[in-house]
């Protein structure tokens, strides 16, 4: 009957006492994402020409370059978080569940890094 005082449960202290930082990240990045995006989107609808060179313009200004830089990491760490949750509830073996947790961690990090380099890369040389 008892799993914690009331007081508990709104603090999100449950077996692990961390399940609401968690839901707290991953609800701060989806906020994050929602205003990222929208600033993208009223971007390239102001930007009107989608070709490279127009593109590698606009991304070579610093008001551009570094809301896209935010957006990057906002993405791929808001990725990660969902992941990270659906393999601990999915898997079940210790050793599977350690290999894939340290694969998407790899491959978050790689993706965000290589997408953080291309936009400092346009942003620092102005063309690609």
């Amino acid at each position: 009957m008892g799993s914690g005082t009331s007081l508990g449960k709104v603090r999100g202290l449950g077996s692990a006492h961390h399940g609401g930082h968690h839901w707290l990240l991953q609800r701060t990045t989806a906020i994050g994402n929602l205003v990222l995006m929208t600033w993208l989107l009223v971007s390239f609808l102001a930007l009107g020409d989608f070709s490279h060179a127009s593109v590698a313009g606009w991304l070579s200004q610093p008001i551009a370059a570094v809301p896209m830089m935010l957006l990057i990491v906002s993405l791929f760490w808001h990725a990660r978080l969902g992941l990270q949750v659906l393999i601990e509830d999915y898997i079940h073996q210790a050793g599977t569940k350690f290999g894939l947790l340290s694969a998407l961690n790899l491959a978050v990090i790689g993706g965000a890094a290589f997408g953080i380099f291309s936009v400092a890369r346009l942003a620092i040389l102005g063309t690609a």
